[in-house]
This record gives structure tokens, C-alpha cells and sequence, in this order.
């Protein structure tokens, strides 16, 4: 049973679903990766940066740190969430049959070919890890419902609802689906059957990588 990456989009920090759907990451049967997004933590860079001038090189490192914020909170909720950095971390975690929370400092730095700017969120970050675990999946949640069946990657990018940088990230031939509050209650009965939540976005399984 191949990997699936699940970014947990930081605006979840701020609402409700989040402990339901955190409850239902936890009792999943599928072998997942969590990706927590950067939420009120990355928004803070963000001001930050407007009110100090610093540059997107640093702010890109400091928005990776906020992401690791949020994925100490999500380790907080629960014992079967680790803590990863590495890729040796992750396949530790998931052969003792927990779920790695990715901190993703470490590896996310040390790639040159990542463009340090805001065009590169956690949703192009868990693209990119999707493709470097060998993941065959990739579910996005997010604080939003503006999206369906109908949708692909260009039509989610060109509403904002990706980042600028997620298409080129995404690895050909990935299975990606998205999640909104509207499947929250229904997640933790999909996952303990082995099934993901949400819409399959069309041509996602056999797109070429951009």
C-alpha cells in the first residue's frame, strides 16, 4: 500500500473541523504523510515582512519555520502523530505504523530548486514532497468550498486556490484530491476504510509534470 501526502491547510488552525479532522487523520488505515500548512503563524511572517522590509529569501525560511509551528500543534493532538524531517524519518515512522507530521526545514533549505518566494506555499511544498516519498496521493484540505469535481489544476491555480508554484511541483501521474469543511464529517469513515475524502480533481493521475 503506496504513501498519501495530506497538507492540512493552515487556516484549519482557526476553525472547528480541525480537531474532527485531525481525529480522523489519526484513525486512518492508509499510510499518510502530514504536511500542516503555516496558517496565523506564516501570516505573521507575512506582516512582518511588510513592516520590517526584510527579503523573500528570508521570509521563505521563515514561513517553513511557521509551517513547523502548526506541525508541533498538530503533534500535540495526538500519540500517533511523529515529528519528521528527513525522508529517513518518515520511513522510520511509517514501518513502526504511526504518521510522520513533516517539519520541513531541513530538506525544504537544502533544495536549491525550490524558489524562495511567496509563490512557493505548503500546497507546492506537499507536491514536492509528494514526489520525493514515492507517495501515490496527495489530498489538499482546505478552509474552503469553493471547488468541485468539475475543477483542474490550472482552473484551482488561476483562483488562488493553489499556489503559483503547485503545478510545476505536482509529479506526473499523482492521484489529487481536495477537501473542504464540507467532507470533515464524513473523513474519519472514509480514512478507517482505506478510502480518501474529497473531489479527484480531473486528470490529476495522468498529467505530465510541468
Amino acid at each position: 500500500m503506496k504513501t498519501v501526502v495530506v497538507k492540512i491547510g493552515g487556516s484549519t488552525a482557526k476553525a472547528r473541523q480541525m480537531v474532527v479532522w485531525l481525529a480522523a487523520l489519526a484513525g486512518a488505515r492508509l499510510p499518510l504523510v502530514i504536511v500542516p500548512g503555516g496558517g496565523p503563524f506564516a501570516d505573521q511572517v507575512r506582516d512582518a515582512q511588510r513592516r520590517l522590509g526584510f527579503s523573500d529569501r528570508a521570509a521563505h525560511a521563515m514561513a517553513l519555520l511557521a509551517m513547523e509551528q502548526f506541525g508541533h500543534v498538530i503533534l500535540d493532538r495526538h500519540h500517533r502523530f511523529a515529528a519528521a524531517r528527513t525522508r529517513a524519518d518518515i520511513e522510520r515512522a511509517l514501518a513502526a505504523g504511526t504518521i510522520p507530521v513533516w517539519l520541513p526545514s531541513s530538506l525544504a533549505l537544502a533544495d536549491q530548486g525550490i524558489e524562495a518566494s511567496w509563490n512557493v506555499t505548503s500546497d507546492a511544498l506537499a507536491a514536492w514532497l509528494t514526489g520525493r516519498v514515492g507517495a501515490k496521493a496527495l489530498l489538499l484540505i482546505k478552509q474552503t468550498r469553493a471547488f468541485g469535481s468539475g475543477d483542474e489544476v490550472a482552473s484551482l491555480a488561476a483562483r488562488g486556490i493553489v499556489d503559483a508554484a503547485f503545478a510545476s511541483m505536482l509529479p506526473g501521474g499523482i492521484e489529487l484530491r481536495l477537501a473542504g469543511p464540507g467532507e470533515a464529517a464524513g473523513a474519519a469513515a472514509s480514512l478507517a476504510a482505506g478510502k480518501l475524502p474529497g473531489f479527484r480533481i480531473n486528470g490529476s493521475a495522468i498529467r505530465a509534470a510541468g
